[in-house]
């Protein structure tokens, strides 16, 4: 198990039956990368992966 395997149950566990917008994922996600901005190069990776999910279905 990884480390962050841990932090992705959680946030199954705890917040998994929530419904929310891609618009408020994204600001939580400025909020994060301004109070930790070490993480800011692994967020805009993130992000940009989510942006282009659907692309490799688009090729089929």
């Amino acid at each position: 198990m990884y480390f962050t395997d841990r932090g992705i149950e959680e946030l199954s566990n705890r917040r998994g039956g929530e419904d929310v917008t891609l618009g408020w994922l994204a600001e939580k996600l400025a909020e994060f990368v301004d109070d930790n901005p070490d993480f800011e190069i692994a967020i805009e990776r993130f992000a940009t992966w989510l942006a282009r999910d659907d692309e490799a279905e688009d090729d089929d």
